[in-house]
């Protein structure tokens, strides 16, 4: 008798499938998003017209959207409500061009966009959000950290925004290391007591939101990374790589807070890195303390002059306050004008 042979599928064939259908929902439901969007935009544009023939024109604004939106929610639900109405309005007032509205963007990442009152912060959103291809729960999660404010901290307006936009390569990790550095996404109380072991595990764990927060151009390559020095061993936290400054960045946890013998440590790993990893083409490899709390008199003392690649930021377990926030920036402007003097 003949053998049957058994016939299977290759498991990359049925793999490919399911990549097409995967993908070709994610285009339906990008294409709809879309097509919301154009709606929300078409919509302010008849209002802002119809507006513009009124007499008196805030009354008849006021009155025109009231109207308007008493005859379209019998039929068309809550989403014609007076206040979305006056979002679109101001959709196509911030947004006059069609042409130039985002495809990959749904209508929640505009309304978050409109929420901002600041032309230049509104416009790092847009160009970070498209070029890192932020949800919009990540867009509105980086509103809330004030990441466009934490940069500004360190860097000028200009500077923040033509790195956006690509216009220009960071030239030093300042340009995009954020300080304080928000990593309420870990779960991590300040209340509790944790270690810092707990602390990379819950990095690990939640790697993707912690390069988020890290910011462009960030690989995950080592964590407790082992170094061999005459005969004894040293592990290095976390090692990552950052394509836009073109080196490595070193990171080290402290759940105390930062003394001088942690910043002479995470100095011997960098000149290791170097020393002995660095290619010949790459920059000079960065080091970040990350501690729970720092004295900055004590970092700018413990460090040279010159110093360009060691840095250390705080991390919070919190988002801020607008409020906090303000007075930090207030803090630091006053600082920098300061040192000016």
């Amino acid at each position: 008798m003949k053998q049957q042979h058994e016939i299977t599928i290759r498991p990359q064939f049925i793999g490919q499938i399911k990549e097409i259908i995967t993908q070709s929902r994610e285009n339906a439901v990008r294409a709809v998003d879309h097509h919301r969007v154009l709606m929300y935009w078409n919509i302010g544009k008849r209002i802002l017209e119809e507006e513009q023939q009124g007499k008196e024109r805030a009354e008849y604004g006021t009155y025109l959207l009231k109207t308007l939106s008493q005859a379209l929610v019998p039929d068309y639900g809550t989403s014609f409500s007076v206040r979305q109405l006056e979002r679109s309005r101001q959709f196509y007032k911030e947004f006059p061009i069609a042409s130039a509205l985002r495809t990959q963007f749904s209508w929640m990442h505009y309304k978050l966009l409109i929420s901002l009152d600041n032309n230049g912060k509104r416009e790092y959103y847009e160009v970070e959000a498209a070029k890192n291809n932020w949800t919009a729960r990540q867009l509105e999660r980086q509103i809330n950290s004030q990441l466009y404010e934490r940069l500004l901290l360190s860097n000028d307006k200009e500077r923040v925004l033509s790195v956006a936009r690509g216009e220009q390569q960071p030239e030093k990790a300042i340009d995009i290391i954020k300080d304080p550095m928000y990593l309420e996404f870990l779960g991590l109380k300040r209340e509790s007591a944790y270690y810092e072991k707990d602390l990379e595990q819950a990095i690990i764990t939640q790697l993707q939101a912690f390069l988020l927060e890290l910011g462009n151009g960030f690989t995950f390559v080592a964590r407790q990374q082992r170094i061999h020095l005459d005969g004894e061993d040293f592990f290095i936290d976390l090692v990552f790589y950052n394509r836009l400054l073109r080196c490595f960045v070193i990171i080290e946890l402290k759940t105390h807070k930062l003394t001088h013998q942690d910043l002479g440590q995470l100095q011997m790993y960098v000149n290791y890195y170097d020393r002995i990893e660095k290619l010949p083409d790459e920059n000079p490899t960065i080091g970040i303390l990350l501690a729970a709390d720092k004295n900055d008199a004590v970092v700018k003392i413990s460090l040279p002059e010159d110093n360009r690649t060691i840095l250390a930021s705080q991390y919070k377990l919190y988002l801020p306050s607008e409020e906090a926030l303000r007075e930090q920036l207030v803090r630091e402007m006053k600082a920098i004008e300061g040192r000016e003097r």
